[in-house]
């Protein structure tokens, strides 16, 4: 296992890419903490992730709603976690929403709720993470093709994924002889409602061929790799998980 006895956070964790973490993260013998916006959804998250516990001895989870764009949200989970396990060892930092309006029309409280969940959140569960997280800590945070190529019509998305990628680079300069490495997953399309739900897609405007699509579990084991022991000698890296989108620019 190659998580065993490790804490982890994984924000936006309640469906995609951040439920298919959570229980890769739980086979690979973690401890997790989910969390999600909607506290309608723990029954749900719970149940799934408990069905992973069970078939095996080690591993455990916690829910705590929390929305990350209030000041406190991001506080509360990692007091959650540390409460529970008296430490964190991994945070990933899944959890992101976007806009579709043109910069003329849109409004100045959207642009902000946008970089309080996709970058300042981010900022503020690492802040607090990293005193209860030792040598050999991770941070991973997850970032998008749109922050090298992107559209009209989701700047916010776009920028606050660029400033995650500068944030990963920076943190993990800061952090280099502390042992804690940080790292991002730029990924491509994915099959998940935050996809599909894209009103750029519903209409054609973005056009996604079915092959470039890429499962919730093929990202996670991308995740896994950066969280783990196995990319023990990678820091400051971002790793495309676009199945080639960029390749072709």
């Amino acid at each position: 296992m190659r998580l065993k006895d490790k804490v982890a956070i994984i924000s936006g964790s309640t469906s995609g890419i951040g439920l298919a973490t959570a229980g890769l993260f739980l086979e690979e013998g973690a401890s997790v903490l989910v969390t999600g916006r909607d506290v309608a959804d723990r029954e749900s998250t719970e149940t799934t992730l408990q069905a992973i516990i069970k078939r095996q001895p080690v591993g455990d989870m916690l829910f705590v709603a929390a929305d990350l764009a209030d000041a406190g949200g991001p506080s509360r989970i990692v007091d959650a976690a540390v409460g529970r396990w008296g430490r964190v060892d991994i945070l990933v930092n899944n959890a992101a929403m976007m806009t579709f309006d043109p910069i003329e029309s849109l409004d100045e409280a959207a642009w902000d709720r946008v970089i309080a969940v996709n970058l300042r959140a981010p900022f503020v569960l690492a802040r607090r993470c990293l005193p209860h997280m030792g040598r050999g800590g991770a941070i991973v945070n997850i970032s998008s093709v749109h922050a090298v190529e992107t559209m009209a019509g989701v700047v916010p998305y776009a920028t606050s994924k660029g400033g995650l990628e500068a944030f990963t680079r920076g943190l993990a300069v800061e952090l280099r002889d502390r042992g804690i490495r940080v790292n991002a997953a730029r990924l491509g399309a994915v099959d998940t409602p935050l996809l599909w739900s894209n009103p750029n897609v519903r209409s054609g405007k973005e056009k996604i061929d079915p092959k470039d699509v890429g499962t919730p579990r093929q990202v996670a084991e991308a995740i896994l790799f950066l969280a783990s022991d196995e990319s023990a000698f990678s820091t400051g890296a971002i790793l495309n998980v676009d199945g080639g989108r960029l390749a072709e620019l």
